[in-house]
This record gives structure tokens, C-alpha cells and sequence, in this order.
């Protein structure tokens, strides 16, 4: 093929009237239409200067435009930058600066902020509202609803994700062509999709969740999408009657039990309710089963990797693991020390080798060889171990670890007890420096409901079943525990808040 990814997943789809999107307020579109769009995108992009291997960053609303600038930047072999709407001027700039972008995308009320951003780091700025108008999209009807593909390579790169840099700065993973439609190809066969389905998307499309997993799996499969914004649990409701699957975060499957209208008649014709990007609760599980009849399917992914692993489609979807490694994609639970490859069973650094592995960090070759090896196997960062069955279950991020003592201390392991206790609806638990044993285990706890929680029985509930090293030295109750935008607890942000509790404490 001349452009893999673009042939692949758009240009299989050239001069066809089924409807592609299906929009809130009764809207559809075609996959013809929405290919003209990105034709036009892809003219005007070219007309602006810009050649192969160039990045456009693009910091809008979700919307049908701001996916045709995906596909535009795919057919004209330029490398695509989303971020996250959120990002500050100062956020942007390091983005804008690091990657080189050439052409930055906002929406019209950013111009102010962003304009003197986007001057100083040699981009030009064109603006693309959630409603389709901006100057981008007013430049883009001058120019032909077709547009000659650019040749490219399966190695040539597509995409740059930045991951969230909580622990330093931001790293701009390359995501090749190979990387992502390796990825939508083997997800589309273990999930089963065909062009019958219609997912119902509500994620954000700056993310890989909302992009190269539930976007790219629905092209390949020539499928619908109805195309959400964002998440709203009524429109959820309102239009699950015309939709087969549903792609979430934990948020929006816990939003949905909590609504009386949300039933077993309204789930009944669903096929897969898929969930990542953060642990779901077990009790999230039992709960969506008894109500539904259908078990929530878990994976489990990365920026650097899309997705790695997935419980089964035929076969039992165990809550608490992210499945088996999907075909093509080799996993080991290794040493974080010395790398060496660990026993079934043992907890460890979790390492992945596949074509869905990106090929790197941009212009950061240190950070590369730190966290992607030679033979090609990435050294995730998470904490897992592989049961008797060889399910996986992730048991948090190595810099999660807490050492007290000398001994290593598992959050997940007392996160899982702390979630059984009554009157507790979800916890964290975090390691905070301590005088004595250097750091020591603190729970972070939510009460599910009203009620005041009892602190001294959910101690002597969790006390019994854990060595004493390994107990809470202080329980904290907040009204809730802070999330990114995909919904993963921000562990660092709580250990940046309670890291002086014990300081006034002698050893």
C-alpha cells in the first residue's frame, strides 16, 4: 500500500454513503463526507508549507473536524500531536517547543493565550471550534474535496503522544504507522467488531483510548460511531438503544450504576461494554453483572504501546486483571533491579515487546535506552503478576512501590482490603516519609454515601489479614481522590499533599 494507515482505515472507506457518525442532536455523516472534509484538511495543510514527517498539534473540542484533522494529517503523511484541552499557555509552549509543530490548531477563545505561544515556537496558529468554524476550516472550503494520498512507510511515524509527566518532564512517544494499525487490527478480531456494530463514543480523542482504539477499530471494521462530545449519562441512556458496544473509563460504567434507568432491558442488545485507562473496582464488576447480565471486559494499555493485553472475548473476564497479552505481543514480569525474568506467580516490573511498541521518546535517546531495551522489550513501569492462569493483574506503578522499613509494600494489595470494608467506596493508599522507617503506608479512603466512616474498624478489618509492616499508619477520608482526565488517581499530587504528616514525629 502506498500509506498503510491511511489506506487501511480511511481510504477503504472512499465514496461510501453509509453513515460513519451519528451526532447528539440527530446529525449523521458519511464516510464520503467525512473524507471529503479530511481531503480538504489535508489540501490546505499542504498549502501552508508543510511536508511528510512534520507535526501539527491540535489542542480543540472533541468533534467530526477535529477527527478529520487526524485523518487529514494521516493522508498527507504528517505526524499528529493532539492535546489535551486543559493544557495552560505554559503547558502548550513546552509541547509546542519540544516537538517542532508547525501548525498549531486551538479554538477561537484560546487565541489570546496562545497566539504569543505559538510566535515564539515558530508555529502558525489557526483556529477550528467545536461547531466546525475557525479560520481553518474557512480556509479548508477553497480547496478540492480530494486529495493525492502521500506515500509512506509502515515505519514512517503517524502520531506523537505525551505522556502526563507526573514524574518529570513530559516524553513525546513516536507511534508509528505499524504501531497503530497492528494494534486496531488485532483489537478488531479479539473484540469481534464488524461493520454492524455501533459504538457509542464518549471518550476524548487527545487520549489513545479515544483514538487509536475505539476511532481506529471502528474504521477497520467499517462501522458507526455515535460521536459524544464528552461522557453525559443521559445521552448515554438516551441513545444505548441504537448502539452495540461502549467503550469507557471506570467513571462512566460507575455514573451508569448509579442511574435507575439504566437497566437490563436497556443493556440487553449490547454486545461488549470494554473498560481501560484505569483499574476498575471488583465491586464495579459484580455490580454491572447483577444489573446487566453482561461482564465489563477489561485491557490494558499504555501512550507508549496502545493496547498490550485483554481478558477474553469468549472466556471468563476476571475482575481485578487485565486478561492474557493480545496476539503478537510477547509479556515478562521481570526484576526491577537486575531484569531478570521472574517465576509465574512472583511481582514484578511488567515488560512488553510487540508492533504495537513505539519506537521511542522524541529527541530524548537517554530516556529511550532507560526504558526501552535492546531486544526491543519496554520496561512499562508498572508492577504486576501473572496468576496460575495466566491472567494478569497490575498491582500499581513501580514509583508507587512503597519501601518501609526495608520491606516492599504493594498499595494494591491493601487498596483491595481497604475497598472491602464497610461504608468505603474506593482508596488509595500512598507512602509518605516517615522519620523511622524511611516511608510508611497511608489509606486515602472515600465513604460510599453520607455516613461517617468508622476508622478504627476498617484498621482492625484490614489489620487481620495484613503482616503489621504492611498496616496504614493513618487513614484519611476525603470526599473524593483526584483523577486526570481519564480517570486515573493521581497518586502523586496525594503524596505531594501528605508528605509532611509525619515530619513532626522523632524516630
Amino acid at each position: 500500500m502506498a500509506n498503510p494507515l491511511f489506506d487501511t482505515l480511511f481510504g477503504a472507506h472512499a465514496g461510501k454513503d453509509a453513515v460513519f457518525l451519528r451526532l447528539t442532536d440527530g446529525t449523521t455523516i458519511t464516510y464520503a463526507a467525512f473524507l471529503g472534509m479530511a481531503a480538504q484538511y489535508a489540501g490546505l495543510l499542504r498549502s501552508l508549507g508543510l511536508e511528510p514527517g512534520d507535526r501539527v498539534a491540535v489542542q480543540i473540542e472533541k468533534s467530526p473536524e477535529a477527527l478529520a484533522v487526524y485523518a487529514a494529517c494521516a493522508q498527507s503523511g504528517l505526524i499528529f500531536l493532539p492535546l489535551n484541552p486543559a493544557y495552560t499557555g505554559q503547558e502548550v509552549h513546552y509541547f509546542l517547543n519540544d516537538s517542532g509543530a508547525r501548525v498549531m490548531l486551538c479554538d477561537t477563545s484560546k487565541v489570546d493565550a496562545l497566539a504569543p505561544v505559538a510566535r515564539s515556537c515558530g508555529a502558525q496558529l489557526e483556529t477550528l471550534n467545536a461547531n466546525g468554524t475557525g479560520t481553518f476550516s474557512v480556509k479548508a472550503a477553497d480547496h478540492p474535496a480530494d486529495f493525492q494520498t502521500v506515500t509512506r512507510d509502515a515505519g514512517d511515524l503517524a502520531a506523537f503522544l505525551y505522556t502526563s509527566g507526573t514524574t518529570g518532564r513530559s516524553k513525546g512517544a513516536m507511534l508509528t504507522q505499524a504501531n497503530l494499525l497492528s494494534n486496531a487490527q488485532v483489537l478488531a478480531s479479539e473484540w469481534r467488531f464488524t461493520a454492524d456494530d455501533v459504538l457509542l463514543h464518549a471518550l476524548p480523542i487527545f487520549h489513545t483510548h479515544g483514538l487509536f482504539v475505539a476511532t481506529n477499530i471502528t474504521l477497520l471494521a467499517g462501522g458507526q460511531m455515535i460521536f459524544m462530545p464528552k461522557f453525559d449519562v443521559d445521552q448515554i441512556i438516551a441513545h444505548m438503544p441504537d448502539a452495540t458496544t461502549l467503550m469507557g473509563v471506570p467513571t462512566f460504567y460507575t455514573r451508569l450504576l448509579g442511574e435507575p434507568r439504566f437497566t437490563k432491558e436497556l443493556a440487553a442488545h449490547m454486545r461488549l461494554f470494554v473498560s481501560g485507562s484505569a483499574p476498575l473496582l471488583a465491586e464495579t464488576h459484580v455490580q454491572f453483572e447483577n444489573r446487566t447480565g453482561a461482564r465489563i471486559l477489561e485491557r490494558y494499555g499504555m501512550t507508549e504501546t496502545n493496547m498490550n493485553t485483554s481478558n477474553p472475548y469468549d472466556g471468563a473476564r476476571r475482575a481485578g486483571t487485565v486478561g492474557f497479552p493480545l496476539p503478537g505481543v510477547e509479556l515478562k514480569i521481570t526484576d526491577s533491579v537486575t531484569g531478570a525474568e521472574l517465576p509465574q506467580g512472583e511481582i514484578g516490573e511488567i515488560e512488553v515487546r510487540g508492533p504495537n511498541v513505539f519506537q521511542g521518546y522524541w529527541q530524548m535517546p537517554e530516556k529511550t535506552a532507560e526504558e526501552l531495551r535492546p531486544d526491543g522489550f519496554f520496561i512499562t513501569g508498572d508492577l504486576g503478576q501473572i496468576d496460575a492462569d495466566g491472567y494478569l493483574q497490575i498491582v500499581g506503578r513501580n514509583k508507587d512501590l512503597i519501601i518501609s522499613g526495608g520491606y516492599n509494600i504493594y498499595p494494591k494489595e491493601i487498596e483491595l482490603l481497604l475497598d472491602l470494608q464497610d461504608g468505603v467506596l474506593e482508596s488509595a493508599v500512598i507512602g509518605v516519609p516517615h522519620p523511622d522507617f524511611g516511608e510508611t503506608p497511608v489509606g486515602i479512603l472515600v465513604a460510599d454515601g453520607d455516613a461517617a466512616l468508622d476508622l478504627d474498624s476498617i484498621k482492625a478489618g484490614v489489620a487481620a489479614s495484613l503482616a503489621r509492616f504492611k498496616h496504614p499508619q493513618r487513614l484519611i477520608v476525603v470526599p473524593e481522590l483526584p483523577r486526570n482526565t481519564m480517570g486515573k488517581v493521581q497518586k502523586k499530587a496525594l503524596r505531594d499533599l501528605y508528605k509532611g504528616l509525619f515530619s513532626d514525629e522523632q524516630p
